[in-house]
């Protein structure tokens, strides 16, 4: 009988309390003590043990149960004990025969009587599921399939239909940097935040934490070479730099207000963006006056706490409202007159960021996209576009974003308010011509626009050691 390493047992725990509890599993994992306890190098292997099996979950599942005779039931924990070995065979590159006896002790650890069951299984999938996932990664990434959907699905361990989505959105090239992106830990970014310090100040914290900030091409921006001191830093609880993938902080530079102009930001979720929209103001000369909505009542009391911390809640209000009932009378006094800037952080399908958010992968319902369905995603974000319309002034600006990689929440969802009577007062232009954007130098400006398509909207997808995908298209009120 061998021991199993502690950053498995760490992972099996987290795959268990998020199938028990339905948590996110970078939640679970920050707030794990056993994590904290594991030298670096076991932390960010459990971490990618526990990501990568709520990214893969179906196709664990199938390739398990095809090793089982006569539709054999499991106990849920022998399962996710399988499920995490599964995962390191096929996905981890390590060697087989180390996996192999990992994966029985594991299963072992939560079921004695299961050990010989775990070693078959285990030995199959070794020996087929492996060697195919293997196949499927060197055909996707030469090039040379034929069959590209159901390569790529194998490959990246996604759904089938979710491939298909890709493909129709993106087309055969862009689904394949995605593919690959999905297979390592996406790269961590932060903006600092200038209310509190300088850059220079912020970047000397940052090295003090041992973090090894890199700047990016945007100002007060660097991705991290070691983030896995950025929890423990206090540099985030303090809100010193916000954690933002770089292609978002492009979005909130493109919607952003200038100095002292009234903005309404409908999503606002944590309110990161919030203070992303606020340091651009600042970088124009002062804060904008930003009323932030979300329907979550308990998002709105974190976002504006944050706010306090970051020294930024003297400018912005934050409610809870229903961004679907901005056009209604009797609204509330924050947002009953116009705004120079309307942003909408639309919910959406997060395809995107399945690396960052690997429940999104199975999680997603195929109908949740479907054009079409009245309780589909694109049906409501066309009714948010609508309704936020209502509030921008004469010569203002509506910016409409997402995080998704698929069409029928991007540019379908734009196109088709432009045609509607509310969308006849409004004007599609470049994204390059927003205040944000063009305060930026040349070399930012640049790199923003290497990411505009023909029709001045911003769209990005996920690209192995890139930034995340996001859409973001910005319209003027002409009437």
């Amino acid at each position: 009988m061998g021991r199993v390493a502690p950053a498995r047992l760490v992972a099996l725990d987290a795959v268990v309390e998020r199938r028990r509890r339905g948590a996110r599993m970078r939640d679970l994992l920050r707030a794990a003590p056993e994590m904290s306890r594991l030298t670096p190098r076991d932390r960010a292997l459990s971490s990618r043990l526990a990501l990568g099996v709520t990214a893969t979950w179906g196709a664990l599942d199938l390739m398990i149960d095809s090793h089982l005779s006569g539709g054999r039931h499991l106990e849920p924990r022998v399962r996710d004990a399988l499920r995490v070995a599964t995962y390191e065979l096929c996905w981890l590159g390590t060697p087989a025969a180390v996996a192999v006896s990992q994966g029985v002790e594991l299963v072992r650890s939560v079921s004695p009587r299961a050990a010989g069951l775990a070693n078959a299984v285990l030995h199959h999938v070794a020996s087929q599921d492996a060697m195919a996932v293997d196949a499927a990664i060197e055909r996707v990434g030469s090039g040379r399939t034929d069959l590209f959907a159901p390569d790529a699905a194998l490959a990246s361990g996604m759904p089938e239909w979710l491939v298909y989505q890709l493909l129709a959105s993106c087309g055969t090239q862009a689904c394949r940097e995605v593919v690959l992106a999905q297979l390592e830990p996406a790269p961590v970014y932060v903006a600092g935040n200038p209310a509190l310090m300088s850059a220079d100040e912020t970047l000397r914290r940052m090295r003090d934490a041992g973090l090894e900030p890199v700047p990016t091409e945007l100002p007060a921006s660097w991705s991290l070479a070691s983030p896995a001191r950025l929890a423990s830093s206090g540099l985030v609880g303090n809100a010193v730099v916000f954690p933002a993938d770089l292609a978002a902080q492009v979005v909130a530079r493109i919607a952003a207000p200038r100095a002292g102009q009234r903005m309404l930001e409908i999503g606002q979720g944590r309110g990161t963006k919030t203070a992303l929209l606020q340091s651009a103001a600042l970088a124009d000369g002062g804060f904008a006056d930003v009323v932030a909505i979300d329907s979550q009542e308990g998002k709105v009391r974190l976002a504006a706490s944050r706010m306090a911390v970051a020294g930024m809640s003297g400018h912005v209000t934050s409610l809870a409202y229903d961004g679907c009932a901005l056009d209604q009378p009797g609204l509330p006094a924050p947002l009953a007159s116009g705004f120079d800037v309307v942003f909408i952080d639309a919910p959406c399908s997060g395809t995107g960021t399945m690396r960052r958010h690997p429940e999104i992968v199975w999680g997603l319902e195929r109908g949740a996209v479907a054009l079409g369905r009245p309780d589909s995603l694109p049906v409501l974000q066309l009714q948010m576009l609508r309704s936020a319309s209502a509030r921008v002034r004469l010569g203002g600006a509506l910016v409409y974003a997402t995080c998704s990689l698929l069409s029928q929440e991007d540019e379908e969802v734009v196109s088709e308010f432009l045609e509607g009577p509310e969308g006849e007062r409004f004007e599609l232009v470049s994204a390059l011509e927003a205040p944000g954007i063009l305060a930026l130098d040349e070399e930012a400006r640049a790199f923003v626009a290497q990411n505009v398509d023909h029709d001045g909207t911003f769209v990005t997808h996920p690209r192995p050691g890139g930034y995340d995908g996001h859409f973001c298209a910005r319209m003027i009120r002409v009437s």
